[in-house]
């Protein structure tokens, strides 16, 4: 007697279990110049991958062979008869990263099928370690989640005391113009859920982007969550976030720029 038999001679109905699904995880490496860095990048989001996860590097054509190490690192992680794991899409004609991650995100999205989006930094500063916790919280509920510096659990040791002090005083400005969605709005470690992406794109520059997308979030109703992470210092290569005082102050600038902007978009659309 078989088991379809066996059910029906004594009437059991039939009992399918619907397991939830994994999501799938695409993550987002922006790169220039990142030869020494990205290699192990990519093996420590793969590594510490929680769920079915995708690597892609999007590199504004570095002079200095970094599409070349995703190369071989693509060629570790790859299998003829699987999906590819890490794929390289270089970019020629274009520069930047907030175009950068955009592009990205619509790889991700729309080509790949992806449920959660995540980038990060290519400098080994955010640690592909706690990645995971970004990408369980959204999958506890959150649509967006933040790695933050400036929470408990948190903290910048790769820059110095001014530095600092700039970052958690253009946050706190922030977070009293725009509203306290995150305690991180320059943080630039962000995972989030398909459907965020698909309503948001990406606008402003370096560093503004985050501020702007995680404001327009929140206040479209979006859950946004923390996540504390501490900001380790660069492994190799030279740092594009600002090398003195003077970079910090120009780019903390546009950071304040930004957030008024926002603040009036918000008073305009109330």
């Amino acid at each position: 007697m078989t088991n379809d038999d066996w059910r029906a001679t004594y009437h059991l109905p039939l009992i399918t279990c619907h397991l939830p699904m994994p999501s799938t995880v695409c993550t987002i490496l922006p790169t220039y110049n990142e030869r020494d860095n990205i290699a192990l990048l990519i093996d420590g989001v793969l590594e510490n991958a929680i769920t079915p996860h995708r690597v892609i590097v999007v590199d504004d054509n570095s002079p200095d062979g970094t599409g070349a190490r995703v190369h071989d690192a693509a060629q570790r992680w790859n299998r003829p008869d699987a999906p590819p794991r890490v794929i390289l899409h270089t970019r020629v004609d274009q520069k930047g990263l907030t175009s950068a991650i955009q592009c990205g995100i619509d790889l991700a999205v729309y080509t790949l099928g992806a449920d959660i989006v995540t980038w990060m930094d290519c400098d080994l500063s955010m640690p592909p370690a706690d990645l995971p916790r970004l990408v369980r919280a959204v999958e506890d509920g959150a649509d967006l989640a933040i790695g933050s510096r400036w929470m408990a659990g948190g903290a910048d040791v790769a820059h110095d005391w001014s530095a600092r002090t700039l970052s958690r005083t253009i946050n706190l400005f922030a977070r009293t113009l725009i509203g306290p969605y995150t305690h991180d709005y320059t943080s630039g470690f962000v995972a989030g859920r398909a459907a965020v992406f698909k309503a948001l794109r990406l606008r402003g520059g370096y560093g503004e982007y985050c501020i702007d997308l995680l404001a327009r979030a929140g206040h479209a109703g979006y859950t946004l969550a923390d996540v504390p992470y501490i900001c380790v210092p660069r492994s190799a290569g030279e740092s594009k976030t600002g090398a003195n005082l003077g970079d910090y102050l120009s780019k903390g600038r546009h950071y304040v720029s930004t957030v008024w902007s926002v603040r009036r978009g918000q008073r305009a659309s109330s």
